[in-house]
């Protein structure tokens, strides 16, 4: 395939948006067909190029961007191994998820600027794909952050919406500031911020940071934290559920939070660097990788234990997707000793496709229920509901880890890899996957096959094939994907195909590399369930709460950490800002800049004072000025 076509790729996504900026916003299918288009072409051209690029091969095209003194910045697009299938993966599901939002808002007045914040969403995030430096993946990072604002506040009169895009881009601007000092810290000491001369210049010198090599790791991370929602910045992510339900498909499958994750296979080699801290953090002994992974297992349990009392129907994926976040996070860090984080990715794309299949499905469930999303407020809808409830249970045996579904071949890769390197982290992923399966059955059993608790009770249909289809076409890869040899891509770098023809040694991997991982994950996934079906199978409300008393409260009030940040974090800003406002109303408006005009003034007025025109004043102010030059003259 013709190299400069990969411009087309990028570039379509960003053409649909300029073109559904003019465009009348009565034009709502045309709207809607142009961005459906742009993103089908840009998969098409993604498949393209997938399947006529050699395996290992690796394009690089560029073109002068910037150039500043010692600076130089090259507008590029990196294809390699990694980039070709998450190029896939991006265009494959936000293409799906763009044809799913025409029957999910048809009738909304603003479907021409949702479709345009959509297109700008996939031109962002395919920049994060093929960025080839530092500084072109920060910009198309800031406009991933951008576009999610704009969809996320896509119903801005209402409150809850509003607050929860600002939200958003305000949590996501504390780590991108960490992100940025750490690129400023590795082009001031390397002078590039290219990833090959990058990695070939650490690889010849690992000590090319100095002490400095662990510190810039961390900031880079801090751009994780925030985009991919882990721990201490994992707020904002479920609040992010007030925007229209495809969105929350887009942010939580294939866009946004896999940003950070992408990030850290695309510089796994900064990470994974031998650990060295400035002389005064030196007595920590702490790695960037051991950060990374302890930061991922707590963000898994954390999460996980917050979905078991979410009500809300998209609350429960959003804190499912924190969760495996966590286990992406988790196993990046456990990855040092491969230097691959092939598992991490390999469930990244796993996971995209079934946590897409499960938030397209709640969608259809909402929109078949007039927009009711509280779960004890549902019931029994596997009968008036066959194909979204088939669907979503694909989905959520894929999430639970369950053989044949994909993310039982990603999640025991994850396992094996704690189990292999600390029992305290392989502890917290086998608990993780129990309370899974428990939070995801206790939404089955009371959403779907409860008794029906609709006020009043009322015949539900089936969603709309514009509705359904979508789903059908996610269930296959969140079936399948295992089989389909992405992680010895991965592992590889490319150097073999996604061959078919090795799905015998790929179904046996689990088994013959990592049976206890495997059958502690099936055992625990089991328990989960048990308990789950003890407990909801005819439940009219939550017995939960009954249980477990001020944890169960704690679980509910998400930990108290959005009221921390009340009255930490935001006192702290109301504060700071209220100082800020002192010191410019009464130090630089009123002392410096009122202060001046006023001396001046009244100098003006003082001097005036001389000017009377008289004779008798002029000679005794020029009597006055010769007495002063003979005083200072003869002293």
């Amino acid at each position: 395939m013709n190299a400069h076509l990969a411009w087309w790729l990028w570039f379509l996504p960003l053409g649909a948006t300029a073109i559904l900026t003019v465009c009348p916003r009565s034009y709502r299918r045309s709207s809607a067909g142009v961005a459906i288009a742009a993103a089908g072409l840009s998969f098409a051209l993604s498949l393209a190029w997938f399947w006529t690029s050699a395996p290992a091969s690796v394009v690089e095209l560029s073109v002068s961007w910037l150039n500043v003194g010692p600076l130089r910045i090259d507008l590029g697009l990196l294809l390699d191994p990694l980039s070709r299938l998450m190029l896939l993966v991006v265009t494959g599901v936000t293409g799906v998820i763009e044809i799913y939002s025409w029957g999910y808002l048809r009738d909304e007045r603003g479907l021409t600027r949702y479709y345009a914040g959509l297109s700008l969403f996939l031109f962002a995030m395919l920049g994060v794909v093929v960025a080839p430096n530092f500084i072109q993946m920060f910009v198309c990072w800031e406009l991933v952050g951008l576009s999610s604002w704009w969809l996320i506040g896509f119903w801005y009169d209402r409150p809850a919406a509003a607050d929860a895009a600002k939200k958003a881009i305000l949590t996501n601007r504390v780590g991108d500031a960490g992100f940025f000092l750490g690129i400023l810290m590795i082009w001031a000491t390397l002078g590039t911020v290219h990833f090959g001369e990058l990695r070939s210049q650490l690889a010849a010198n690992p000590h090319a940071l100095w002490n400095l090599t662990t510190l810039a790791a961390l900031l880079v991370f801090c751009g994780v934290l925030a985009k991919s929602a882990q721990f201490p910045l994992h707020v904002w992510l479920p609040d992010a559920m007030e925007g229209p339900t495809p969105v929350s498909a887009l942010i939580h499958a294939a866009t946004m939070v896999a940003a950070g994750v992408y990030l850290l296979g695309r510089v796994f080699f900064l990470f994974a660097l031998p650990s060295h801290l400035p002389e005064a953090l030196a007595w920590l002994d702490i790695s960037a990788l051991d950060v990374v992974a302890w930061t991922g297992a707590v963000t898994a349990l954390l999460a996980a234990l917050m979905a078991l009392q979410q009500d809300d129907f998209k609350r429960i994926l959003a804190y499912s997707t924190l969760s495996q976040l966590g286990y992406m996070v988790l196993a990046a860090g456990l990855s040092g000793a491969a230097h691959s984080p092939a598992p991490a990715l390999f469930h990244l794309i796993t996971h995209a496709f079934f946590k897409a299949l499960l938030f397209l499905g709640a969608g259809s469930v909402i929109v078949a229920l007039h927009h009711e999303q509280n779960i004890w407020k549902m019931g029994g809808l596997w009968r008036q509901m066959p194909i979204t409830t088939a669907t979503f249970l694909a989905g959520a045996l894929a999430l639970c880890g369950m053989p044949p579904f994909s993310g039982f071949f990603s999640k025991d890769e994850i396992l094996a890899l704690a189990y292999a390197q600390s029992p305290i982290l392989f502890g917290i992923g086998v608990v993780v996957a129990l309370l899974t399966a428990f939070y995801m059955t206790r939404l089955i059993l009371v959403a779907f096959f409860g008794p029906n608790r609709l006020t009043p009770p009322s015949p539900v249909r089936e969603s709309s094939p514009v509705l359904t289809v979508p789903l059908l076409v996610l269930a296959v890869p969140a079936l399948l994907a295992g089989f389909w040899g992405i992680l010895p891509y991965l592992e590889l770098a490319g150097k073999t195909g996604l061959d078919p023809r090795h799905t015998a040694v790929i179904v046996t991997a689990p088994v013959a590399r990592t049976f206890v991982p495997m059958l502690a994950s099936l055992m625990a996934a089991g328990a989960g369930f048990g308990l789950a079906w003890r407990g909801y199978r005819r439940a009219r409300q939550d017995p939960l709460p009954q249980w477990g008393g001020g944890l169960v409260r704690a679980i509910r009030n998400r930990f108290y950490l959005d009221d921390f940040y009340q009255n930490t974090a935001v006192w702290a800003h109301d504060a700071l800002g209220a100082v800020i406002a002192a010191c410019d109303q009464w130090i630089v408006s009123g002392l410096l800049i009122r202060g001046l005009h006023g001396s001046v003034e009244l100098l003006g007025r003082l001097l005036r004072l001389t000017q009377t025109g008289q004779v008798q004043t002029q000679a005794f102010l020029t009597l006055l000025g010769v007495l002063l030059v003979l005083y200072w003259a003869l002293r």
